[in-house]
């Protein structure tokens, strides 16, 4: 038996451990990026670097805990995309109107850093 499990009396949940490790970094990432966006306007401070490397180790974590929780999950989640698309073959309103206002603020957000030159 795993000595911690005998400790705890039960086993390490790793779905568990990935979702939470998702959520952290979930959670870190806006607060770092605010953060991120405040020290942009200054220069390259001990600050402003530590709060990119914050940023942009919130971000990997993000990225590589939600592959792992999409490899862990991806029978449910297949099963799930089979039996959604045998009664929903085409877009919800709702999905239509999300993906626009994702796309339109994406918009707005790469527009202004291409008119401003940044």
């Amino acid at each position: 038996m795993n000595p911690q499990t005998e400790k705890t009396g039960r086993k390490f949940n790793t779905r568990a451990f990935v979702t939470l490790m998702i959520a952290f970094a979930g959670v870190g990432l806006p607060i770092s990026g605010f953060a991120n966006h405040i020290y942009g306007f200054s220069p390259l401070t001990i600050a402003r670097h530590a709060w990119m490397a914050a940023h942009n180790a919130m971000g990997i974590l993000f990225a590589v805990f939600a592959t792992w929780h999409i490899v862990l999950n991806r029978h449910m989640l297949w099963s799930h995309i089979r039996s959604t698309a045998a009664w929903a073959p085409t877009v919800s309103r709702e999905a239509t109107l999300a993906g626009a206002i994702t796309m339109l603020i994406l918009g707005v957000a790469v527009g202004h850093a291409v008119v401003t030159g940044e």
